[in-house]
Order: structure tokens, then C-alpha cells, then sequence
């Protein structure tokens, strides 16, 4: 179990560092995505600093492992909160959000597993 934690959770910490990323250049698809859902473009920083820490957050998790579940704590909140988004403006495509969801439940439910509640 302690494998499969790990690699689901650099696997996760990976690509949420991406989208991290892609927030803060300001890349065409998350722009278009952002106006979509008429989130102000001065909420991207912010928002990518939200997926950075939470990626930090949970790779922080293997050494201190309440900082592992605070992170999948606050990415699950996150994510749902996107989702609300998407909904709020009856986008349905929800297809990214739903997949970092997925990915945010299966790292904090691992993590919870392999370290206990704490």
C-alpha cells in the first residue's frame, strides 16, 4: 500500500505543480477556461499558488504526514469548489476537475491509510 501512496501522490503532486504552473504564465487553454466560468483573470496567480502549495503540501506529506493530509484536505475542497464553479455558469464540462477530484480523494485516502488519521 505504501507504494502505490507514493506513486499516486508524486503522480499528483506532478501534475497539480503543471497546473500550477500553467496559472501562472497564464496559458491559453486555462484563460479560455477561466472566462468560461468568468473567473477574473487576476484570480490566476492565487489560484496557481493554491495548486502549488497543495502539490508541496502533499509531497511535504512523507515526512510529515498532517501536512500530506491538510494538503488532500484542501485540495479536495478546492476541487469540489471548481466544480461548483462550473456549475454556477452550467459549464458541464467537468472532465479536468472531476480527474483532480478523483486524484485528490485517492491521495488523501492512501495517505490516511498508510499514516492514519492525525
Amino acid at each position: 500500500m505504501l507504494a502505490l501512496y507514493a506513486v499516486v501522490t508524486v503522480l499528483t503532486a506532478a501534475a497539480l505543480a503543471y497546473g500550477a504552473y500553467l496559472d501562472f504564465v497564464g496559458h491559453a487553454s486555462i484563460v479560455a477556461i477561466a472566462d468560461r466560468l468568468r473567473v477574473p483573470r487576476s484570480w490566476m496567480a492565487p489560484l496557481g499558488a493554491c495548486l502549488a502549495a497543495g502539490s508541496l503540501g502533499l509531497l511535504a506529506g512523507f515526512a510529515v504526514p498532517v501536512l500530506g493530509t491538510a494538503a488532500g484536505v484542501g485540495l479536495v475542497l478546492y476541487f469540489l469548489a471548481a466544480i461548483g464553479a462550473h456549475l454556477r455558469v452550467g459549464d458541464r464540462r467537468l472532465g479536468g476537475a472531476l480527474g483532480f477530484l478523483a486524484l485528490s480523494v485517492a491521495v488523501l485516502v492512501l495517505g490516511v491509510v498508510v499514516h492514519g488519521v492525525r
